[in-house]
């Protein structure tokens, strides 16, 4: 064996065991990743406090503005394509794919989110993350006028929010559960029984009538 073959083993070999091991990290972070999943009261506890830490850091050190009003619009973002519906009604014809049921007596079809709740709090977590890191360096400390960032981001945030209402109203959904209507069926419960009981009572009278002969 020559002396570049053995180079190029050994060069081969490493880069096996770093990717095997960056694999390994992977493979472990998508595992607590799948623990974490149900616990959504927790996951989200964690983050505030993640984000409570990141904007006491920020204050106590008087900088990174640009930085937190990136990652607000980021996070402005996250939560719009958390409201919305995966298929935007806007986008389909009257008879073309699914849409959200505007009548109540129309077929029932859940809202599916055009960004998932786990999603969701996965994303926004690794932006406040990030962010976290941009702060101990000073490149990403660019001097702005911080006041001007606030009031940008309000008025943003309020002309956003506004179409995404008038868009829930227009085609009448609502991304939260809490305080929706529920359709237990009482009314063909009640048809089904009152059937089954019709039979029964009538298949009683003939056997009364045919042991009466």
């Amino acid at each position: 064996m020559s002396e570049g073959d053995s180079v190029g083993e050994s060069i081969h070999g490493k880069t096996s065991v770093v990717a095997a091991f960056f694999t390994r990290i992977g493979q472990v972070y998508q595992s607590w990743l799948d623990k974490s999943t149900p616990f959504y009261a927790a996951r989200w506890a964690g983050t505030l406090l993640l984000t409570a830490f990141y904007m006491i850091r920020v204050y106590i050190l008087q900088g990174w503005y640009i930085v937190t009003y990136a990652l607000g619009i980021y996070h402005l973002n996250l939560f719009i394509a958390f409201l919305s519906p995966k298929v935007d009604p806007s986008m389909l014809d009257e008879d073309e794919g699914p849409s959200l049921p505007t009548k109540q007596n129309e077929e029932f079809r859940p809202f599916i989110r055009r960004l998932p709740e786990f999603k969701f709090w996965h994303s926004a977590t690794k932006g406040i993350v990030i962010a976290m890191i941009c702060t101990f360096f000073d490149a990403f400390n660019v001097p702005v006028f911080w006041p001007i960032l606030v009031m940008y981001f309000i008025m943003l945030f309020c002309i956003t929010m506004k179409r995404q209402i008038k868009h829930m109203i227009k085609y009448r959904y609502l991304p939260f559960t809490h305080g929706k209507r529920t359709y237990k069926g009482k009314d063909d419960t009640g048809k089904t029984f009152l059937s089954r009981w019709s039979r029964v009572k009538e298949t009683c009278c003939r056997k009364c009538e045919f042991l009466l002969r």
